[in-house]
């Protein structure tokens, strides 16, 4: 029987005081110095999925139902269903545990093709407006929110969680696997002079079970 073991494209320059494996994915839930804050953090073991169909409307991922307007988010149970036009949502399984994909075509794993980052803690949004022109600030938008757009010119998903005044926030974006290196080393670039710094799974989760 072939042991086969996942890897993060995304690398990290800092030690791991903890990591473990999970449905063959190396996770790391701590790495050492992680500081106070704003961090980042790697997510792209966690379930993703993408659905496209022309009755988008007939689906409901996870027995959610899927947001009515591109642009919208639906969050139940750790899963997240991000609506990206009329007939394609993106499902992300922010909880963790193995999920199995659903039967039909319309659905597609793309776990392994695409990367995902949180950022989280104070300053996000000022690291944010150097690597992009996207408005995560939009008075008219109430988190959480879709915005699909260039980041570091590479197209993403970013989805805004929560977001205050002080640009305190928490941001889940995703893009594709093979530009994972130089978008992390741009990200803790951007974010040298707000102390940004990677952080281990627990930290997300720590957040995502007080939002939840």
């Amino acid at each position: 029987m072939i042991n086969l073991q996942r890897q993060s494209p995304v690398q990290f320059n800092i030690a791991a005081i903890k990591t473990e494996s999970r449905d063959h994915w190396s996770v790391t839930s701590k790495y050492a110095d992680e500081g106070n804050g704003p961090h980042l953090v790697d997510l792209s073991h966690i379930p993703r999925w993408d659905l496209q169909d022309a009755k988008l409307k007939s689906f409901r991922p996870c027995e959610i139902d899927i947001p009515e307007y591109s642009g919208g988010c639906t969050i139940k149970d750790g899963v997240i269903i991000n609506r990206m036009n009329r007939t394609q949502a993106a499902i992300w399984h922010l909880a963790s545990g193995s999920k199995h994909l659903p039967p039909e075509s319309a659905y597609t794993d793309v776990t392994e093709a695409t990367v995902l980052l949180s950022m989280l803690g104070p300053h996000v949004f000022s690291v944010m407006e150097k690597l992009t022109s996207l408005d995560f600030l939009n008075p008219q938008k109430t988190a959480p929110f879709l915005l699909q757009g260039p980041l570091c010119h590479v197209p993403c998903q970013i989805v805004t969680m929560e977001k205050t005044a002080d640009r305190t926030g928490t941001i889940l974006f995703t893009f594709p696997r093979g530009y994972a290196y130089d978008m992390v080393n741009a990200i803790l670039e951007a974010g040298v002079e707000f102390a940004l710094r990677p952080a281990g799974e627990n930290t997300f989760l720590n957040w995502l079970q007080s939002y939840v």
